[in-house]
């Protein structure tokens, strides 16, 4: 569990099944993301991500403090293969739509980037996205991640006419200790 002054991020639990699923459904939710789910794609994509747990990463329920609202989901897994960034720890995040533009998830993955230097070895941390995906762009930048010259591809799972074929990759680095 990882604490911010307003969120909580946690491992998912049934009680946040409604609020993840209805984010994935969502249309506009997952315009830049790929196609919406139903239940049951929802349901095996929280065992996909539990999956990620053995290896000291995974996704967490995005939750806010004041009133237990379970806002989105974000964390880290392993790049997928054929991917260029297959084995590289890679970010990621999304929000309900009512909750965008309000510094959550911002906040979230900061949180999570300061407890992966504390809690793992990684090198350095990537995220990526349809190259069309301005918001995300926008929020890989101010979290301190730079574009990768030579990181585009298209990846594997849209097909070679849909617009979010052509991926993008960013990239952080470990920060430096003071120590």
């Amino acid at each position: 569990m990882i604490e911010t002054e307003r969120l909580v991020l946690r491992p998912p639990v049934a009680a946040d099944h409604p609020a993840l699923y209805a984010m994935w459904a969502d249309p506009m939710v997952m315009a830049d993301l790929g196609p919406v789910k139903d239940d049951a794609a929802s349901a095996a994509t929280l065992v996909r991500h539990d999956g990620y747990r053995a290896d000291g990463l995974g996704f967490l329920s995005v939750v806010r403090k004041e009133d237990g609202a379970v806002l989105g989901f974000c964390g880290l897994k392993r790049g997928d293969p054929p991917n260029p960034i297959a084995g590289q720890v890679e970010a990621g995040w999304m929000l309900g739509r009512d909750y965008w533009r309000r510094g959550y998830a911002l906040e979230a993955m900061r949180a999570v980037l300061d407890w992966t230097w504390a809690n793992l070895d990684a090198p350095h941390i990537v995220a990526i996205t349809a190259a069309r995906n301005a918001a995300s762009r926008a929020m890989m930048e101010r979290l301190g991640m730079a574009y990768v010259a030579g990181g585009d591809f298209d990846h594997h799972a849209f097909a070679a006419d849909d617009p979010l074929r052509h991926i993008v990759t960013y990239r952080i680095t470990r920060p430096v200790s003071t120590a």
